[in-house]
């Protein structure tokens, strides 16, 4: 089981967000603190990508086109 932290002024922005992208956030943080990164591997559609340059450590999932979120495991 995982632990997410957010970011403070997180909250207000998924207030804000299109329900669409709330549905999906939403979603995610479920699998990943259930499940964890095998999770999403088994799910076809989560756009999982490791970063490179200076944010090598980091994976970003996609929420939409405009979106995403950036965690560390």
């Amino acid at each position: 089981m995982w632990t997410i932290f957010e970011k403070k002024g997180l909250n207000k922005l998924i207030k804000i967000a299109p329900i669409q992208i709330r549905k999906h956030y939403k979603l995610w943080k479920r699998i990943v603190e259930i499940e964890g990164k095998q999770g999403l591997k088994l799910i076809k559609g989560f756009h999982d990508e490791a970063l490179q340059g200076k944010w090598k450590g980091y994976r970003s999932y996609r929420l939409s086109l405009q979106r995403c979120v950036i965690y560390k495991v």
